[in-house]
């Protein structure tokens, strides 16, 4: 499918195309995500195990890179991820991301201790490949904040807060740390505008935008499966918030997936 070339380019920096709400039906998705603007996405493997899958759909479509990791709501059950293990995924040339890692102490705060574990294996990969650490933050703000500070004073990486929907003094510690935040459909919805005004503090060149489809669809789609050609929809909504035309806006948000997975933006089809 060919992009219409008057349609802002924009990258879905994190959605979940393995996920079996998605089968057989990949390469339209695809193609309606490349009919709304979309050009590029990145699809997260959640847990490792499951890496083959995920790695084969970023291989078998030219827009879709790919990342991996263990979530925190899966720590307990799945087998402790090793830096050793992120290290040979990362030498995939569609492979740019560590993660998507954490702590969610909302439904899972049983295996905090896990979870902490495993958030740590996450940071050294990241610090150990130079690849973005992307992470999913739910109701563990404080330790949130202590350990990725803990780490990036023992040695920097770059890190994006996926999805964020958490409070303002977590976003202003990743703010301080040079890290970024991602809007999902969350941000789009009409009752969110205090998560907004948490976005619209922060500096426009560490915004991202995001689907994480197939959930939290955007409106109009709110309560159906999300997919990646719907970030355009979470995109208005941060014009808007903004201020901002939506090309200058998306220009802007594409700059920042640029800077931040520059594995990705250096990447080119092969011959």
């Amino acid at each position: 499918m060919t992009q219409d070339p008057d349609t802002p380019r924009i990258t879905d920096s994190h959605c979940h195309l393995d996920f079996p709400d998605f089968e057989s039906e990949r390469a339209a998705i695809v193609d309606r995500a490349a009919e709304a603007g979309v050009h590029r996405m990145v699809t997260i493997c959640t847990r490792l195990r499951l890496e083959p899958q995920v790695r084969a759909i970023a291989e078998a479509h030219a827009p879709v890179f790919f990342a991996a990791g263990t979530h925190p709501m899966s720590a307990a059950d799945e087998p402790m991820a090793t830096v050793d293990e992120l290290k040979a995924l990362a030498a995939h040339p569609k492979f740019v991301g560590i993660g998507e890692s954490g702590l969610d102490y909302h439904y899972t705060a049983e295996s905090a201790d896990l979870q902490k574990q495993s958030l740590r294996i996450h940071i050294e990969a990241a610090q150990e490949t130079g690849l973005p650490l992307i992470i999913h933050a739910r109701a563990a703000d404080d330790d949130m904040a202590r350990i990725l500070t803990d780490g990036y004073r023992a040695q920097p990486y770059s890190c994006v807060m996926h999805c964020f929907s958490s409070g303002a003094g977590l976003a202003r510690a990743a703010l301080d740390l040079g890290f970024y935040l991602s809007m999902s459909g969350i941000a789009a919805f009409p009752k969110s505008q205090a998560l907004r005004d948490i976005f619209t503090a922060a500096p426009l060149d560490r915004i991202l935008v995001e689907t994480d489809s197939p959930y939290l669809a955007p409106p109009p789609y709110r309560g159906k499966r999300n997919e990646p050609a719907y970030v355009a929809h979470t995109a208005r909504a941060g014009a808007e918030a903004f201020g901002l035309d939506y090309a200058d806006f998306a220009a802007a948000t594409e700059a920042n997936f640029d800077r931040l997975f520059a594995k990705a933006a250096a990447w080119t089809a092969p011959a």
